[in-house]
């Protein structure tokens, strides 16, 4: 298995981090192929920059077709998600939602902990799309944005193991997922530290592609496929796609 992991954010070292704790996840079963968006924003951190990452990661499937078994969306709020599903036959996991539905599947009420109050409401949005509302508590982070979110993860550790406590023991949660690219392997660091069960969504979204591609979905029973149109600015991989030829 090939799976393609997309770092819609331009940060190198937040894609290192993520392929850790992805080929850590994966084993031998799957070899993880990085990407790194090479325009756009350093970190993703509302919905009209995932809006434009969304097309990155497009273009960056199309590159990709034929070498690839599966995709991954390494950022949290899924760029480009749906769309991906709708263009591409191959299994194209988002990290929020595989953090959502693992939640759902290892307790009854979940919560996400992250570290920036400007990604509270997209956050929210991204749970209540998978359909899992009311088992959700809600998400908590810090009062005030990090200055920076270089070494976030070391830095904010103990606001985030505060907060998770407070998400379990306040709101309810059984389990807590630690959201954003930026805390990619810092579950199993903290998860002696805190009640609950601690996701890692990079982790969750390997293991979920792996078991997408165990199931070997038929791409050919699609029911509503898009119809091929021509373009125009598109990269020519992307195009060809678009225009229904994904030779």
């Amino acid at each position: 298995m090939r799976i393609l992991m997309i770092n819609p954010n331009m940060t190198q070292g937040m894609t290192d981090t993520m392929t850790e704790v992805a080929c850590a996840t994966a084993g031998d079963i799957a070899q993880i192929i990085p990407s790194t968006a090479t325009r756009g924003f350093p970190y993703i951190s509302s919905r009209a920059e995932a809006q434009i990452a969304g097309a990155h990661v497009l273009e960056t499937i199309a590159a990709h077709q034929g070498q690839v078994d599966a995709v991954i969306v390494a950022a949290f709020g899924d760029p480009g998600l749906v769309a991906a599903r709708e263009l591409f036959d191959v299994p194209v996991v988002g990290m929020a939602e595989a953090a959502v539905l693992t939640a759902a599947m290892l307790g009854e009420r979940f919560a996400v902990v992250t570290f920036s109050p400007h990604m509270v409401r997209w956050y929210q949005d991204c749970v209540l799309q998978t359909g899992l509302g009311a088992r959700f508590t809600g998400v908590r982070c810090p009062k005030d944005p990090p200055d920076t979110i270089d070494n976030i993860a070391a830095e904010l550790k103990g606001d985030l193991i505060a907060l998770a406590g407070q998400a379990t023991l306040e709101d309810g949660a059984d389990v807590i997922i630690l959201g954003g690219a930026p805390l990619a392997g810092l579950a199993p660091k903290i998860a002696q530290d805190t009640k609950g069960i601690l996701i890692d969504p990079i982790a969750a979204a390997t293991a979920q592609a792996i078991a997408m591609l165990q199931l070997s979905p038929n791409y050919s029973n699609r029911t509503a496929p898009p119809a091929a149109k021509a373009s125009i600015g598109l990269s020519p991989a992307l195009a060809a796609i678009i225009a229904g030829d994904p030779s």
